[in-house]
């Protein structure tokens, strides 16, 4: 069989598919059309988020058996498509989940301790102790929306802090120990922190809009390691102007790229702006679960599901 790698990734993956008989293309940089060109000769390829994989591209792949995507959504894909033509998803959450769970927590400490906008300070000639007095998360309800991989992950590191852990998922009977599963309406009733993890479709698309964040029944703060389109940024921006946010980690945008690997223009709109300029706002470039660990963790993963389902 033959695999075209679209997207760099850590040698494991082309090493230890090779052990096992594949023989592995690569090409990085030809633009999308060239590669619908020759997808024909390939029975299954390996990407991260180079571009979308739509139907006429499907129709051109006439040889295709899978498709592997290291991460963890599949949004870039026409899956519904993919699934009639017979062809196998393989997606790796278990790879990077750990590291989702990490940032996030790390997020929402820096909040909580006032980390980024004290270091500022300081580094500025400002010792300004009270200013700078912290919450303590101890106490507090956490509330995670979507209880997959990620979800699951974050309420794990949750486990050595006195919280309540609550999660809201459209799957029936996904709590466990570490989170109670609950209505959304008691999720936003109860919660002091919303954290998203959702993968992005038509029901997380704009999800965390006006009448959403007034629907909780107190001030929160909010973190978003999920996807950037979950988020409506004006209304994030209204709600943090008003208090109804209190503060806000977000590793992704609105304004992302669908590669993710930049954001969609050099001009941001107003919104962005007073992001980039909020001492409660923590921005980073969709790194959440980009660590050295989870790049071996996610090519593993790939190999280890290409041979359970073609060696």
């Amino acid at each position: 069989m033959k695999i075209l790698h679209l997207d760099s990734n850590h040698p494991l993956l082309i090493e230890q598919l090779k052990i096992l008989g594949f023989t592995n293309d690569e090409d990085y940089t030809a633009s999308k059309e060239i590669i619908a060109h020759k997808i024909h000769q390939y029975d299954g390829f390996i990407i991260r988020s180079r571009f979308k994989i739509d139907k006429p591209f499907l129709d051109a792949a006439k040889n295709l058996k899978f498709i592997g995507r290291v991460g963890a959504g599949l949004e870039n894909i026409d899956c519904d498509y993919a699934v009639q033509k017979g062809i196998k998803l393989i997606a790796a959450p278990e790879g990077n989940r750990n590291a989702v769970g990490e940032h996030s927590l790390a997020m929402l400490l820096s909040l909580f301790n006032k980390l980024n906008k004290a270091d500022n300070e300081v580094r500025q000639g400002k010792w300004q102790r009270e200013d700078n007095r912290g919450l303590e998360l101890d106490g507090k309800t956490i509330g995670l929306v979507g209880y997959g991989n990620m979800g699951k992950a974050f309420a794990k590191k949750l486990r050595g802090f006195d919280v309540t852990v609550l999660c809201y998922d459209i799957k029936v009977n996904v709590g466990d120990r570490n989170a109670t599963q609950v209505s959304l309406e008691e999720l936003q009733e109860k919660a002091d922190v919303l954290s998203l993890h959702t993968p992005e479709t038509s029901l997380s698309i704009n999800m965390v809009n006006t009448p959403f964040i007034n629907g909780f029944k107190k001030p929160f703060w909010l973190i978003n390691t999920a996807r950037g389109k979950s988020v409506v940024t004006q209304d994030l921006v209204s709600a943090l102007k008003s208090g109804q946010i209190l503060g806000a980690g977000l590793d992704v945008l609105e304004y992302e790229k669908a590669s993710f690997e930049n954001l969609f223009s050099s001009e941001m709109p107003d919104a962005f702006e007073y992001l980039i300029s909020a001492e409660n706002v923590i921005l980073t470039p969709h790194v959440a679960g980009w660590t050295i660990e989870s790049k071996e963790k996610l090519a593993q993963t790939i190999v280890d599901k290409i041979k359970a389902e073609f060696c």
